[in-house]
């Protein structure tokens, strides 16, 4: 759902919306890990490791994890046996990063790697960050192997009314005030804003299934405030 589309007319796009982005995780990411805590009530770390399990690959495979932050999923995968390569273009992220695995300061849209190069591929949180998201599915399909999964964790809303409304609430509200106390204003007021740029669910799917992918499915989590999108490489 969008429900905020019209009414963020302010949202930048295209290289502006890379360079704020870029700009506001660097800013964050010396307490990214304790806000990403607070604001969850630390169920964050159940939605990780359901997202891990989900790629349903083998001990042993090799999985990237995109936008990989702090390095969440990478110790989520490697604690399963999985041999990860964390990417993303926030040199502050990478800096703050407790992870044992490789990472690299890319592009996840121009991912340094070769054609169907990896098992499986995950995401944390930051679809509605990058600046095309069919480019995005695009270089998904290029860097896994026929076969290889992925598995999209993203925000969402609930589809009770009730519950809509609460997580409206806390979300554009709530977060903001409590980032704004424990990090930067800026950044935890344009974070919840930028659930505007997702499409619909079935937008998602649709564009996973037109960029190569079988199986897409949509997984709602904890009460509909989390989905997780999954698929398999054609």
């Amino acid at each position: 759902m969008t429900p905020y589309r019209e009414r963020e007319p302010s949202l930048p796009q295209g290289e502006e919306k890379a360079r704020t982005v870029r700009r506001l995780f660097d800013t964050i990411s010396p307490r990214y890990d304790l806000v990403n805590r607070v604001m969850t009530f630390g169920m964050d770390a159940g939605w990780r490791r359901r997202t891990v399990r989900e790629l349903q690959l083998p001990p042993g495979s090799r999985v990237f994890d995109l936008a990989c932050g702090t390095g969440d999923l990478c110790r989520d995968l490697a604690a399963t046996g999985h041999r990860p390569i964390g990417f993303d273009f926030s040199h502050g992220m990478l800096l703050a990063a407790r992870t044992h695995a490789p990472l690299v300061e890319a592009d996840i849209l121009r991912l340094p790697v070769r054609d169907a190069s990896a098992d499986g591929a995950t995401c944390g949180f930051a679809l509605r960050n990058v600046v095309s998201l069919v480019n995005l599915f695009g270089e998904l399909a290029r860097a896994l192997r026929p076969g290889g999964r992925t598995a999209l964790l993203e925000t969402a809303e609930p589809d009770g009314r009730m519950m809509r409304l609460g997580h409206r609430v806390y979300f554009r509200k709530v977060v903001p005030a409590i980032g704004g106390l424990l990090s930067d204003p800026e950044a935890y007021s344009y974070l919840p804003r930028s659930t505007a740029y997702l499409p619909t669910a079935n937008e998602l799917l649709s564009m996973l299934r037109e960029a190569g992918f079988t199986d897409a499915r949509r997984l709602s989590l904890g009460g509909g405030v989390t989905q997780l999108l999954v698929a398999t490489r054609a």
